[in-house]
């Protein structure tokens, strides 16, 4: 098993298509695992520290985790089968079966860590060297901040 962090959610495009993507802790591969719009959502909040007014359904789980006195040790996204990811909760020493997406939110929450089998990262894995990385992170940085206006010219377009 290697570490991943989170890098964020992202959306792919044209498709409108939300994504959870993650770096492999020390190396260069990068995973990007497509999910739904609400745990996208409760993946980006739980990146953030937004603090729900009530509790959603993984805020839930982790309360229910707390007063049962048990924690979330580990999250490990086990399998790919049929581009679908299989993911497990380890609780305690109890290993629970999880979509990926609801295992990193909740990990994101407690502050575990989240794994991946190495035959999944060899097989779905996207090698980008460091410096890619960098040229792709200050680009997604570019596209945060530009403004429209930053691009009117003045000049009528040429027909």
């Amino acid at each position: 098993m290697r570490e991943l962090d989170v890098v964020g959610v992202r959306v792919e495009m044209p498709s409108n298509a939300p994504m959870v993507l993650l770096r492999e802790v020390g190396g260069s591969r990068f995973l990007p695992i497509w999910i739904g719009a609400n745990e996208a959502s409760a993946i980006a909040n739980a990146q953030e520290g937004v603090v729900p007014p009530r509790p959603l359904t993984h805020d839930l789980m982790v309360d229910v985790l707390a007063g049962l006195q048990h924690r979330l040790t580990a999250v490990h996204i086990t399998e790919l089968e049929g581009g679908t990811f299989y993911a497990v909760l380890v609780i305690d020493d109890t290993e629970i079966s999880a979509r990926p997406s609801d295992a990193i939110a909740l990990a994101l929450r407690v502050g575990s860590d989240i794994f991946c089998a190495e035959d999944v990262l060899d097989v779905a894995g996207i090698e980008m060297p460091e410096a890619e990385e960098d040229e792709v992170e200050k680009f997604r940085e570019f596209l945060d901040n530009v403004d429209p206006d930053d691009f009117v010219t003045g000049e009528e377009p040429k027909a």
